[in-house]
């Protein structure tokens, strides 16, 4: 089940704004990494869903990590200034074998969540495995197979980069599972 990251209190969610009823729900997905994070746009109304846009954000690999970190911050809250979603859906972190690439991992998903979270977004978190079951029907999937599925669920799209197709089906992932991740939010 996702998880839903903290909000301050006096700002609220676009998930607490009652839309009308069939009014589509955007939704941002993230794909993090410090080299590539990559983002993808989709609108769900119901079962639909229609791709509005895709890429990444690539820091570079040259510079400080607090300088990397920033531009990551600074692109993806561009991105939601662009498009407006209503909603964010970000890859969790995944444990590998070199603890180092892990804590980089985890800065990077930190910088990326922090941009939806100024704009008063509801974040929800999708375990790996969890995303590739949702839009491959298994959770060990390649990502050659992820972008396969993507371009074939979402026909128009032009995921230029793997990043960008994982970050699509991350937010393919949240369209399946919204309803009941809000259920959980409302709960709270």
């Amino acid at each position: 089940m996702p998880a839903r990251t903290a909000r301050p209190l006096d700002r609220p969610i676009a998930a607490d704004v009652a839309r009308p009823q069939g009014a589509a729900v955007r939704i941002l997905g993230i794909d993090p990494g410090l080299r590539h994070t990559g983002w993808g746009v989709i609108d769900a109304e119901g079962n639909r869903l229609r791709f509005v846009a895709s890429g990444a954000v690539e820091p570079g690999v040259h510079g400080s990590m607090s300088d990397r970190l920033h531009r990551l911050f600074v692109e993806v809250r561009a991105i939601i200034d662009s498009f407006k979603p209503h909603e964010c859906a970000i890859e969790d972190t995944f444990v590998n074998k070199n603890p180092q690439s892990t804590l980089k991992l985890g800065h990077a998903r930190a910088a990326a969540m922090l941009a939806p979270a100024e704009r008063g977004l509801a974040v929800f978190e999708y375990k790996p495995n969890l995303v590739k079951k949702s839009v491959v029907g298994a959770g060990h999937a390649e990502k050659d197979q992820v972008a396969a599925m993507v371009r074939m669920l979402m026909p128009g799209s032009d995921a230029a980069t793997k990043d960008a197709a994982d970050a699509l089906a991350v937010a393919i992932c949240h369209a399946h599972h919204r309803a009941s991740a809000l259920r959980l939010v409302a709960a709270r």
